[in-house]
């Protein structure tokens, strides 16, 4: 889930940039110190919004750098647990499909890419034994969050799941829909 989170940090300003401007020599250090940041309390950070209100700044002795006081909003993505995303095949590979969430890699394992027997062929697609259906990169998918680990800060890890009904590659999904239904008997 896409959020926007208000957030009161001290940036550090180094000497070097007293010649610009307070406002512009605060964003470009949010930006350097929080563009793409990965952690367990914001999720993914996609970028800054916008800052707010920045006070006047300190100097520490001993370092020369300012310290703003500075009220700022970022845009975070925060994968849940069941949530349903929309993303492209990237890689696929002996175990498992690749797939890019919106700036973000989600991983399918194999055995959650479809609810068959799934081979791997060297052409780098998923096949299905009985239904023949396949998934190979620059597909469009649709998944289910099942887990989120943030264990290793510089990689965390999304499992994604297409096997629940209404998952899957994007036309499988259409058709599901355009099919026919069953008529159910109305004694």
């Amino acid at each position: 889930m896409f959020y926007t989170v208000k957030v009161k940090d001290y940036i550090r300003v180094p000497p070097a940039m007293f010649n610009l401007g307070k406002q512009e020599a605060v964003l470009k250090n949010i930006k350097a110190t929080y563009d793409n940041h990965v952690s367990k309390e914001f999720g993914y950070v996609i970028g800054v919004i916008s800052t707010g209100n920045i006070k006047e700044g300190v100097i520490i002795p001993g370092d020369g750098a300012g310290y703003y006081e500075t009220e700022f909003e970022l845009l975070v993505f925060r994968p849940e647990v069941n949530e349903l995303v929309f993303g492209k095949v990237r890689d696929i590979t002996d175990f498992g499909a690749f797939i890019d969430i919106g700036g973000v890699e989600g991983m399918v394992h194999i055995s959650q890419s479809m609810d068959d027997f799934v081979s791997f062929s060297k052409e780098k697609v998923l096949q299905g034994k009985k239904t023949g259906q396949t998934v190979k990169v620059g597909d469009r998918c649709k998944a289910r969050i099942i887990a989120v680990s943030y264990k290793d800060q510089n990689n965390p890890k999304i499992g994604l799941t297409m096997r629940q009904e209404g998952l899957g590659r994007v036309e499988w999904v259409d058709q599901m829909n355009s099919a026919p239904k069953a008529k159910e008997d109305s004694e």
